[in-house]
């Protein structure tokens, strides 16, 4: 079980639904309720996760209909992602590659080497 606590997890989930592009720009979120159900936990735990994604910018409130994916929220997770992507695999690969004398035309290498076995 993760660390995170639940509204983080849940949040997370829903970004990543939104990532992919099975959540898109102007799909309704699942309320509060419906996430409740889903994931056995109190409302107030799924508000919490809706309202992490509203204050990151990702969706929009529409009275009396519920929350909604913003045109820009996929564009944003992504962006975000390849950000963190940097800074959780790049910059660690890189430090290490030159603590072991790899130069960047044989990291090159060896990175063309294991995609090709995928």
């Amino acid at each position: 079980m993760s660390g995170k606590p639940i509204y983080r997890q849940i949040a997370d989930e829903l970004r990543d639904l939104i990532g992919s592009g099975q959540l898109a720009a102007g799909d309704r979120m699942p309320s509060t309720n419906e996430l409740s159900k889903y994931h056995s936990v109190n409302p107030t735990t799924s508000a919490k996760a809706l309202t992490t994604l509203f204050d990151e910018g990702l969706l929009e409130k529409r009275r009396g209909l519920g929350m909604f994916v913003l045109p820009t929220a996929q564009a944003k997770v992504l962006a975000t992602r390849r950000d963190n992507f940097a800074t959780d695999f790049i910059r660690p690969l890189l430090a290490e590659a030159a603590h072991l004398h790899i130069y960047p035309d044989q990291l090159t290498a060896m990175i063309a080497l294991e995609r090709s076995k995928l």
